[in-house]
C-alpha cells in the first residue's frame, strides 16, 4: 500500500455540518466560487485547489464551537459583500491583527468561519 508523503502531517480534509446541502452549495459557490460533488443526499464535498472538505447533514452546526476554519481572499471587502449577499451573517466585524485583517461569519447552517486578507498598503 502506497503513502502520500507530501500530505504527511498536514490538515487533509475539513468537514462541516449543514442542515441543507443545496443551500450550502449555493452559498459557498457564491462566496468562494467552489464547485461541489455530491455523495448521497446528505453529503457534498468541495476542493478549493489546496484542501478538500465536505458538508454533512449527519451533524448539527454550531457557532463558536470547535475549530475555526479560516479562508483566505485577496479582497476582504468584496468577500464580506458576497457573504452578506449570499445570506450569511457577519458575527465579528472586520478587525486588524499582525499581518492582516479578518471577519467572522456564519453560513446559512450556522457554522462560524472566518475570512482573512493581508493589510492593504
Amino acid at each position: 500500500m502506497g503513502t502520500n508523503a507530501a500530505n504527511d502531517r498536514r490538515v487533509d480534509y475539513v468537514e462541516l455540518a449543514t442542515h441543507d446541502t443545496g443551500a450550502t452549495k449555493v452559498f459557498y459557490g457564491a462566496v468562494m466560487g467552489w464547485k461541489f460533488e455530491d455523495y448521497g443526499p446528505g453529503y457534498t464535498c468541495f476542493n478549493d485547489g489546496r484542501l478538500g472538505g465536505g458538508f454533512t447533514t449527519d451533524r448539527k452546526a454550531a457557532s463558536g464551537v470547535g475549530p475555526l476554519v479560516v479562508l483566505y481572499v485577496s479582497d476582504l471587502e468584496a468577500a464580506e459583500k458576497r457573504v452578506r449577499d449570499a445570506g450569511g451573517r457577519i458575527v465579528k466585524p472586520t478587525f486588524s491583527f499582525p499581518g492582516g485583517r479578518r471577519f467572522h461569519f456564519t453560513d446559512p447552517s450556522g457554522n462560524e468561519l472566518a475570512i482573512w486578507s493581508e493589510e492593504r498598503s
